[in-house]
């Protein structure tokens, strides 16, 4: 069936957390906002699902209480290197564990009470012709809007057909995510290193753990199947075996994905402004990438809202700001970020540092924070 309405103040390819939040942000200003996503909700993810506190500012401007819907508030993190030794620490600002599946549900709810429409299709086709965005769908769909928003994640068949410059080169990273049953503090997120990657581990709604790990596709590969590299690489590090020996999943099999990259990413591409993932990823190690999908979303909404209004009065003046916004907010914790993952891929180096930090605990917190903002104001 045709969509009656077919022009929109803003179209979003997309319906993750930048999606969403620039759905509903754009939508309580009275804007005409469509929201296209190829998959239907809900749905898990490869994430992390550990999210900085720095957001809940604008999730309360938003009007969306996280833990109204099961969040779990963290305010402890910890630190395991290859040989097994631990730190720990107060985290700076504190965060909440909350799983994507309902996360991304429970802010498709809050877009559709705002009167968002929500399409369920895949955007083959995104044209610039004068000043006004032509977008296209599998279904055939035919639609115009004066902006459109890019939050389709990490890599998508858009970036493929606008020949985006990280899209050519090979992603090496694999993502595996599994959700248990077990015993682990609900105030903890844990950080615990493998020869080859790490995992990160903490509550989600209806006390169940979310273990997600990442690690070089060219290591995985030396084995024949996940349990093999769990049991020969993972296990290594004996805090991951007692979690996952001691726990039952609750997935019938494990969540991977391949195609993760940390390359640069253009932040506007043929005039569509890029949010969340399409416009940047940090390390997992750093923790912070469901953070940054969401201040994205703050920084382009507001932004939007005054070229909309005549207040902005340039389509390069709207992308200019965005692009200057975005580095301010974001440029300085991905450099960092990627320092640290750097570092942690050395295992001589990385445990050399823990000695360091177990003589000097207060400097684990300042690390932290450079993969960390704060909160920007509404």
């Amino acid at each position: 069936m045709k969509t009656q309405n077919t022009h929109f103040d803003v179209i979003i390819v997309g319906g993750g957390l930048a999606g969403l939040c620039n759905a509903i942000h754009l939508s309580k200003f009275n804007k005409k906002v469509l929201l296209i996503e190829k998959n239907e909700y809900p749905k898990h993810k490869v994430c992390g699902e550990y999210i900085s506190n720095e957001v809940l500012p604008y999730l309360a401007f938003l009007e969306f209480n996280p833990f109204d819907f099961g969040a779990v508030k963290i305010d402890k993190f910890q630190l395991s290197t290859t040989n097994n030794q631990l730190i720990s620490a107060e985290l700076p600002l504190g965060g909440f564990g909350i799983s994507r599946y309902k996360l991304d549900f429970e802010l498709l709810q809050k877009a559709i009470q705002n009167g968002v429409i929500i399409m369920q299709d895949l955007v083959t086709n995104i044209q610039f012709i004068n000043d006004i965005f032509e977008v296209e769908t599998k279904k055939n769909e035919h639609l115009t809007s004066k902006i459109v928003i890019g939050a389709f994640g990490k890599r998508s068949y858009l970036d493929v057909a606008m020949q985006r410059d990280f899209i050519q080169k090979k992603p090496p990273y694999l993502g595996v995510k599994i959700h248990v049953k077990g015993n682990f503090p609900n105030d903890l997120v844990a950080l615990h290193n493998f020869k080859g990657g790490y995992c990160g581990v903490s509550k989600v709604e209806n006390n169940e753990i979310n273990l997600c790990y990442i690690t070089n596709l060219s290591s995985f590969k030396k084995h024949k199947n996940i349990e093999c590299f769990q049991e020969n690489v993972v296990f290594k590090n004996r805090c991951l075996k007692e979690i996952f020996e001691n726990s039952k999943s609750l997935f019938d099999e494990p969540l991977t994905i391949s195609q993760i990259s940390f390359e640069s990413k253009t932040l506007v591409e043929n005039h569509i402004i890029m949010c969340g993932d399409a416009a940047g990823m940090i390390h997992p190690l750093c923790g912070n990438g469901m953070s940054m999908a969401i201040q994205s979303a703050q920084i382009a909404s507001k932004l939007i809202l005054n070229y909309l209004e005549g207040k902005i009065l340039t389509r390069n003046a709207l992308k200019n700001e965005y692009i200057s916004k975005w580095n301010h907010q974001f440029k300085w914790r991905l450099k960092a970020g990627h320092f640290i993952a750097m570092l942690f891929r050395q295992d001589e180096i990385a445990n050399f540092l823990l000695q360091i930090l177990r003589k000097l605990p207060f400097l684990l917190p300042t690390i932290i924070r450079q993969t960390h903002g704060k909160p920007l104001k509404n």
